[in-house]
């Protein structure tokens, strides 16, 4: 197929449903750990020791100057927060992302925690990123494009006075972490790749409360937003099916 997107066959996909699997429970195993008090570096071994426990290894283990088994990212940190030993506190938001590989085969998926009370401008944000990741893959099925995907959700969060950042996007995934095409949260309708069955891939939409604009800082992977705003971000995997979509990581 154009642009190096690999179809994939049914035996990938039942490899990449396992481990998208493995993914999404360990994160569920999070749900009730997940509190003001710990460390991002408890999740970490949290993610780190589940994975290992159930046949899996941290993606993240082999991408270079990274270290860490998952992302974890706070409040005004967009995406690729390095667990340290930073204290979770009450009003906090955070997105744990995670990718196990599984028998050759990556599983990616992240989500969005809330610890204790939050304001009510951060809890709008966490269910509105949600919502837009759902609007996402509505849009995922045989005939449309990747360009209606970004166009749908950007109508969504643009319309309630949010910004979606344009720098990163989702991605083809399932036999390597990061393959064609790139997918992004932004757009037009009827532009970029056709979506055919077995196609797998991401939705991920990081949505700003204020400006779209990011930086990356020294540590070369955190990446924030440049003004100081929340963000939010949610992440499932996703297969377009005959006749519409698979979330993999459901």
């Amino acid at each position: 197929m154009a642009s190096g997107i690999v179809i994939k066959t049914e035996e990938q996909i039942e490899g990449i449903r396992r481990s998208s699997q493995l993914a999404r429970s360990s994160l569920d195993m999070l749900e009730e750990r997940i509190v003001a008090g710990i460390t991002t570096d408890q999740i970490d071994r949290w993610v780190h020791e589940y994975t290992c426990d159930h046949g899996g290894y941290p993606a993240t283990l082999d991408v270079k100057g990274f270290h860490k088994s998952c992302c974890t990212s706070i409040n005004n940190v967009i995406c690729h927060g390095i667990p340290d030993d930073t204290t979770l506190k009450e009003g906090d938001i955070i997105n744990v992302d995670v990718t196990p590989i599984l028998d050759g085969y990556f599983g990616d998926t992240s989500r969005m925690f809330v610890i204790g009370t939050i304001s009510n401008e951060a809890l709008k944000l966490v269910e509105q990123t949600k919502a837009c990741m759902y609007i996402g893959i509505d849009e995922v099925k045989p005939g449309n494009t990747i360009g209606d995907i970004g166009y749908a959700i950007q109508q969504h969060a643009e319309g309630l006075g949010y910004s979606v950042v344009r720098d990163l996007c989702g991605h083809g995934t399932g036999l390597e972490f990061w393959e064609a095409p790139q997918v992004p949260h932004y757009g037009q309708r009827d532009s970029g790749s056709e979506m055919v069955p077995n196609m797998v891939f991401t939705i991920e939409p990081m949505i700003n409360a204020g400006r779209y604009e990011c930086k990356t800082l020294s540590d070369g992977w955190t990446v924030v937003t440049v003004d100081g705003s929340l963000s939010a971000q949610w992440e499932h995997t996703v297969r377009v099916t005959e006749t519409g979509v698979e979330i993999l990581t459901a």
